[in-house]
């Protein structure tokens, strides 16, 4: 069981990847630290200790769309206290938002109730994954994750799809100011 700290003010902090990915290793049910991000965020109380860590990376699917239009959720881990998930699961949301992005996204395994995911207004999109798959090379799934099926939660935001215009080439005359 998972300890319960005393209701303390917390507080949304940037972390570092390898700080997220040590608290990852101490505090993740079933997931080991991952390799790459696009952001990472935590969760203090007022003396700084740290209760909590979200990683938002690129979509690990690949048909979820553009990552260029879809952040995920790829990991959240807490000590157990009060609210730091939902607060992390928030922040973001928000934070994503904030840099453009369409959607946020997470999966949950499906003996996972979502709560916190709720609470912070994200909408369960329905089953997703799971299962044993194998590549195309022909190589066994790693055995090292679960493989029940999840579920997939997001929050989307009003932005118009907004194709970006390759960069010109040095050559390009258009490039010509004078």
């Amino acid at each position: 069981m998972r300890p319960v700290y005393p209701r303390r003010m917390l507080y949304v902090v940037p972390v570092e990847l390898v700080e997220a990915n040590a608290f990852i290793a101490l505090h993740h049910r079933h997931h080991a630290p991952v390799v790459g991000h696009r952001f990472s965020i935590g969760c203090t109380d007022d003396g700084g200790v740290l209760h909590g860590v979200c990683v938002v990376g690129r979509p690990v699917a690949r048909l979820a769309g553009h990552p260029r239009d879809v952040a995920e959720v790829t990991r959240l881990a807490t000590d157990g206290t009060t609210n730091a998930c939902s607060m992390l699961y928030g922040a973001a949301a928000r934070a994503a938002k904030a840099l453009g992005f369409r959607r946020v996204q997470t999966y949950t395994l499906v003996s996972e109730s979502g709560s916190s995911l709720r609470a912070a207004g994200w909408v369960e999109e329905g089953p997703a994954g799971g299962g044993q798959w194998k590549h195309t090379d022909g190589k066994p799934r790693r055995t090292d994750q679960p493989i029940e099926m999840k579920t997939r939660w997001a929050v989307h935001f009003s932005r118009p799809m907004i194709e970006v215009l390759p960069i010109p080439s040095p050559a390009d005359d258009s490039l010509t100011l004078f």
